[in-house]
């Protein structure tokens, strides 16, 4: 059933709550981040505390903020189906740090008639070269963009939107049957460590959902396997006058070497669909010792730790070769979903259902990346992803189709009935 149509009170709505999210700052550090500061800055904390207090305003239950600035709360079950399978639904306060995310100004372009968007920094919108644009302008949709300036942050108050609205739509429809809802919504995903400090003892559900990025349609529930590998190059210092004499090894010099025979053709630039990458992420470091950082990425795990065996054999080869010395540490950040998603398959059959009966024909994508639904499926949770109809985010060009957005709430309230239903 389509419960949600354009240019209704429930759209105008959504349009207001996301600028209203948008133009909260919660850019995360992953320098902090990775020292266990959670949440990793302080403008997180403060959308956190801001964002519980509406919640108790909109007749959410049970809201708890945590001391790591985690979100909770719940709507309870319609009368009759106190037995229904509760779920979850996730998404995240931060945004990336790589954009600036503070003083966001979006830009509403009501019934869009697809003309080339033209924003501040010479960034343009033309939909001849973004299919998903022309898409918008075919439907006259609402688009929100940047102004060129900042990042919008879509990915992911987009899908705080969408999960707030698509509850609030439930508490004032009591005639719409569904069972007890859970909510969370984490600091730090963009860091890695958004389900670092998750209160999952608080959680009844067994199966949940995040609502994080993608066109309509897109409905995932495979990642990548990811690792971080950190490699840290141990060389001989000496001043640059007697180098030679004194046996001088640079660090940086091998550090700089190591990178550059990575495999090329294995890099996030030149790879696409079900192939893995490596990628540096980092360099850093001194004539004595210098650090790389590098993303390892791959859909098979048997191909990650052939990956992770490479880095190995190469970074003992170069301090070999320079006569320094090499460490390799592996650090695990999340695991491909799909095979434990693949032992609950009404978790992905439900929400296909849903998509259909909303008249969303879901298309399945592999997320080259991950989600905090990708570490809490670790966790025993089985948590596919639902799309929030952000585009280019991560980018002073991002921008968000409110018609989407609107789809993806009505997706929310008929997954709800159809779990009520179980």
């Amino acid at each position: 059933m389509k419960y949600l149509s354009k240019n209704s009170i429930e759209e105008s709505q959504i349009c207001e709550r996301f600028i209203k999210y948008a133009k909260k700052h919660s850019t995360s550090s992953c320098e902090n981040a990775d020292k266990g500061i959670i949440p990793s800055t302080q403008c997180q904390a403060e959308f956190a505390r801001d964002l519980s207090q509406e919640l108790v305003q909109l007749g959410f239950s049970d809201v708890c903020l945590t001391e790591h600035s985690y979100i909770y709360a719940r709507i309870p079950a319609t009368c009759g189906f106190e037995n229904a399978k509760p779920f979850c639904l996730l998404a995240h306060l931060d945004t990336v740090e790589e954009v600036s995310g503070k003083n966001v100004n979006p830009k509403i372009f009501k019934d869009y008639d697809g003309s080339i968007i033209q924003l501040e920094n010479g960034i343009t919108l033309d939909p001849r070269k973004i299919p998903s644009l022309a898409a918008a302008a075919e439907e006259r949709d609402t688009v929100i963009t940047t102004d060129g300036t900042t990042l919008l942050g879509g990915d992911d108050k987009a899908g705080i939107t969408i999960i707030v609205s698509a509850l609030c739509y439930l508490l004032s429809h009591k005639e719409i049957p569904h069972g007890m809802i859970e909510v969370i919504f984490s600091p730090d995903e963009e860091t890695g460590h958004g389900m670092d400090k998750v209160p999952v003892e608080m959680l009844k559900s067994k199966f949940a959902y995040t609502v994080d990025g993608g066109h309509i349609g897109e409905l995932e529930s495979e990642c990548f396997n990811a690792f971080r590998s950190d490699i840290t190059f141990k060389g001989i210092s000496s001043h640059t006058d007697s180098a030679r004499a004194n046996g001088m090894v640079n660090a940086i010099s091998m550090a700089s070497n190591f990178v550059q025979n990575l495999p090329r053709h294995e890099s996030p630039e030149t790879t696409d669909l079900r192939r893995g990458f490596y990628c540096p992420m980092k360099i850093s470091g001194t004539m004595d010792e210098a650090q790389v950082s590098l993303y390892l990425r791959d859909f098979d795990i048997e191909n990650m730790q052939k990956r992770k065996s490479l880095v190995e054999q190469l970074a003992s080869a170069t301090a070999s070769s320079f006569g320094g010395k090499a460490t390799v540490t592996h650090i695990q950040q999340y695991l491909n979903m799909n095979d434990t998603i693949e032992k609950f398959p009404f978790v992905k059959q439900v929400l296909v259902e849903a998509y259909k009966t909303s008249g969303v024909e879901p298309e399945f994508k592999l997320i080259r990346g991950g989600t905090d639904g990708s570490r809490l499926t670790e966790m025993g949770i089985p948590t596919p992803n639902i799309f929030t109809g952000a585009h280019n985010y991560h980018s002073a060009s991002e921008w968000v189709s409110l018609n989407q957005m609107l789809k993806a709430t009505d997706i929310i309230i008929n997954l709800s009935e159809l779990i009520a239903k179980l």
